[in-house]
């Protein structure tokens, strides 16, 4: 399933519109809308930048205390063929949804781990309502842009048949773009080479910066094709304040020889979603690194290393009172700062680590002093370098894709788990949320749950693949794979099944397979479960039909529908998909108790008087129900009396 648009003019409307006594809330089936969330942050911010509900551009530019904007509109900026239409694809929402897939999932009832089929900018979309402001780490390997790449551009799925077959006659029979058509390959001889690769990151990057929490970071992988648009398309959707660093992967053993001067690295990205909020974690020092540490002296503090007791006086940092003798109590002999320089400590400082026998004098005692770093008060780890050739080369990569599924060819250099591995070691702990919606391979998933085995962690991953066909002519095909999005699921649960033979006989402490999460809920990107609401309809006699059409709101009543409608609810409700759901039988009626708190109720099959009564006691923050159920006669009626009972507990009733 490639992108989900809704026809033109489209909506989905899940809700009755009966009349009632209390107002329903919002809960449109729509994705999140990108433009009503900034403009209420900033109508908090600064309320005198609006009047008559709209925002005063002039009264905005002087709170900012921009005076000279409209003056000198000039200033610096990326900017590209289509950069307009690239933002404008922030603003669009989506009705779309996401449809549980068990038949290809592994644990699908206890996994906190996610694969989703589909096109990723729509995915986004569809997850800004659960995961807002949740993942703590994202990690994407998009297209390089080499002149060979293929990607999805444009991104206007709603196009009309009309206007697009002037243009390129791909169209299906409905009139809406065909989606394999647009997986088209990006060639250096456009026009629009750098600037259709822009296009398609910039909506993708935005969306997903929603996701970051506050301390969270994204990563992203980039060669020398696009490695200086993207940082500086990273600089405006992230704020160049939030760059962390450039790291430099070396890839290859041996550079290649067929360019002028071979490249034998690779980029990756990193930027914060809040740079002073951010939480990065420190690597595990080395077995080498340990050992430079040493008590030759048997001190009570255990082993230390020598360390530099000069002060750096670069930039005009000399201070006098530092500039003193320190005499060595074995030889009585001075020992000054080098010229202008000065000591880290002051005189009276410098006495008491003496006195701690905390400086050392060499291997004699007659030396200059050095100030001993113990090992117990060092950090418990070490900075990262932003050059790395401490992680596996990309040939590990093939290797791990071989191992798993057999020597395939269908990826041009994946990612070794081990780089993966050590930027998520980097970046998160615990229970924390890793997204990659480039997920190829499927690396990410693999490195996650191999360092959840490592040390005990229990993150979780969300990882997205669009079905890219796979070509008649290749292996993958001839192994019974017909999507890129089929390998990727077959490499994480062939990376689940290795993992848990690894453990086979541990204990669960001892990072046995009972302690880890080896399966993923694999879903789908679908078209609502609702019916779209047609804004554009001819006449009224049309528009008579459409209304009743929307007597019976849903597409499909079956029970793998009422399956894929609640995957739907819980995602426009703002529930993850890991979210607990419980059933509970309530007279003849199943109800779904939602989250560990009971913080919703579903009643999807069936509503009476002991489900309204039972709810009012439990007293969930929600009640929803299809507006059917109520019955054909007197719903009004039922519905109000039913809103009354669960507003005074309380409770606020929504209508589907």
């Amino acid at each position: 399933m490639f992108g989900l648009p809704h026809p033109a003019g489209a909506a989905a409307t899940p809700f009755s519109t009966s009349t009632s006594l209390f107002p329903l809330s919002p809960m449109d089936g729509l994705s999140r809308n990108i433009t009503a969330d900034l403009l209420a942050q900033l109508r908090q911010l600064l309320p005198d930048a609006f009047t008559e509900g709209r925002v005063d551009f002039d009264r905005l530019r002087a709170a900012l205390g921009d005076a000279d904007a409209l003056a000198a509109p000039n200033h610096y900026e990326l900017s590209w063929a289509g950069k307009a239409d690239a933002r404008r694809e922030v603003q669009r929402q989506t009705t779309a949804t996401l449809v549980p897939d068990r038949a290809r999932s592994v644990d699908f009832d206890t996994t906190q781990h996610v694969f989703i089929e589909g096109e990723n900018l729509e995915v986004l979309r569809v997850l800004q309502h659960a995961y807002h402001g949740q993942v703590k780490m994202i990690y994407i390997d998009p297209p390089y842009n080499t002149g060979n790449d293929s990607f999805v551009y444009p991104d206007d799925y709603t196009e009309r048949k009309e206007e697009y077959l002037r243009r390129a006659g791909l169209t299906d029979d409905a009139g809406f773009l065909n989606k394999q058509d647009l997986w088209q390959k990006n060639s250096k001889e456009s026009g629009r080479y750098h600037s259709a690769w822009l296009s398609m990151m910039w909506p993708r990057l935005y969306l997903s910066r929603n996701l970051l929490r506050e301390d969270g970071v994204i990563f992203v992988s980039i060669d020398d094709n696009e490695v200086h648009n993207l940082r500086m398309l990273m600089n405006e959707v992230f704020g160049e304040e939030n760059f962390i660093a450039q790291i430099v992967w070396k890839k290859r053993s041996t550079p290649p020889n067929d360019k002028i001067i071979g490249a034998n690295h690779e980029y990756v990205l990193c930027f914060a979603r809040n740079i002073s909020t951010i939480k990065i974690f420190l690597k595990e020092r080395s077995k080498e690194q340990i050992e430079r540490y040493q008590n030759p002296d048997n001190h009570s503090k255990g082993s230390w290393a020598a360390g530099d007791l000069m002060a750096n006086v670069k930039g005009g940092r000399y201070v006098a009172s530092l500039n003193f003798a320190i005499v060595n109590p074995n030889t009585g002999q001075e020992h000054w700062p080098s010229s202008n320089g000065n000591w880290r400590f002051s005189k009276r400082k410098i006495e008491e680590l003496i006195e701690r026998n905390e400086i050392a004098w060499g291997e004699d005692g007659k030396g200059r002093p050095k100030l001993k770093r113990f090992l117990q008060d060092v950090k418990p780890g070490v900075t990262r370098p932003t050059i790395w050739d401490f992680v596996p080369l990309n040939t590990k990569g093939s290797a791990e894709m071989s191992e798993l599924l057999g020597n395939m060819n269908i990826f041009d250099n994946p990612k070794p788990s081990g780089v993966i591995s050590e930027l998520v070691s980097l970046a998160t702990e615990g229970d924390d949320l890793i997204l990659d919606f480039f997920a190829g391979s499927g690396t990410t998933a693999q490195a996650v749950m191999e360092l959840n085995q490592q040390d005990g962690g229990s993150r979780k991953f969300i990882v997205v693949q669009m079905p890219e066909v796979v070509e008649e002519n290749t292996e993958a095909y001839r192994a019974g794979y017909r999507t890129i999005a089929d390998i990727t699921q077959a490499r994480i649960r062939k990376a689940g099944e290795k993992i848990r033979a690894a453990g086979a006989g541990k204990l669960p402490l001892d990072g046995g397979p009972a302690a880890l999460d080896l399966g993923f809920r694999a879903y789908r990107l679908e078209y609502s479960n609702f019916k779209p609401w047609r804004a554009d309809v001819p006449d009224a006699a049309t528009a008579l039909r459409q209304l009743e059409l929307f007597q019976e709101p849903l597409n499909d009543y079956s029970d793998a529908a009422s399956a894929a409608m609640l995957a739907e609810l819980l995602l426009k409700a703002g529930q993850p998909l890991d979210t607990p759901v419980v059933v509970r039988k309530i007279g003849d009626a199943p109800v779904h108790v939602v989250g560990a708190g009971g913080e919703l109720w579903l009643a999807l099959s069936a509503i009476d008087a002991a489900v309204v009564a039972a709810c009012a006691a439990a007293r969930p923050a929600r009640l929803v129900v299809p507006g059917r159920l109520f019955g054909p006669t007197r719903p009004d009626e039922a519905i109000n009396n039913a809103r009354l009972t669960l507003h005074d507990a309380g409770v606020e009733l929504q209508l589907i």
